[in-house]
């Protein structure tokens, strides 16, 4: 593996890691979390398990959803990002547990914008390293193909019907779940132009380095 492949898997792990601690904030605020994670938490109150194996279910449906829709093969390295997701959702729900129980509801604000901000960032340092997709992500792009709308009126759509579903299974639907979905973008977006100025920076280092290894 050359140094650019080691570098996108440590902004794909680093930004998974970053992610699943937001979305564990998300989840302590008790405001409301993102449409997606609102039907995970919603399937946990009903059938038990953990947030994180819903993760792994869900997004292995959304591979199988995606891969029959395009006729073609699983992307089992989305498979990989459910699985990675999954396991540190439950590793930080479970971890920051007795840390982050908001009683008040200033506290409770506090928790999930910090909950959007880590997750933006995590999503941003993720997008940065383009190893693995997101199933949730691919899933957006299947519809957009498959209904000739904008990814924005996709991504909408998806999140409206996640929604619903979620309400069905008592998601944590709320507050928190339109700042999310009116916001995120935002922050993802702001995250990004600093997280590349970084990937540049670390890509021009590692070069420099290269070149002085040559020239010996």
């Amino acid at each position: 593996m050359n140094k650019r492949s080691t570098q996108r898997l440590f902004f794909y792990l680093i930004g998974i890691i970053v992610m699943t601690f937001g979305i564990a904030l998300t989840i302590h605020s008790q405001l409301g979390t993102s449409p997606f994670d609102a039907l995970l938490v919603g399937l946990y109150r009903t059938f038990g398990l953990t947030i994180g194996s819903w993760e792994i279910v869900v997004g292995f449906s959304m591979i199988l959803f995606n891969a029959i829709a395009e006729k073609k093969r699983p992307e089992y390295l989305a498979l990989l990002t459910a699985l990675l997701t999954g396991f540190f959702i439950d590793v930080w729900v479970f971890s920051t547990e007795s840390l982050f129980t908001p009683e008040t509801w200033g506290m409770q604000m506090f928790c999930l914008l910090m909950g959007l901000f880590f997750a933006g960032l995590g999503i941003a340092i993720n997008l940065q390293a383009d190893f693995a997709p997101n199933p949730f992500d691919r899933t957006m792009l299947v519809v957009k193909n498959l209904t000739g709308l904008n990814v924005s009126i996709s991504r909408a759509l998806i999140s409206v019907v996640l929604v619903i579903i979620a309400f069905f299974f008592n998601g944590p639907i709320g507050l928190g779940t339109l700042i999310i979905t009116l916001f995120s973008g935002v922050v993802i977006h702001f995250f990004m132009h600093y997280v590349s100025l970084f990937d540049d920076a670390l890509t021009k280092k590692s070069s420099k380095e290269a070149g002085r290894v040559h020239s010996m």
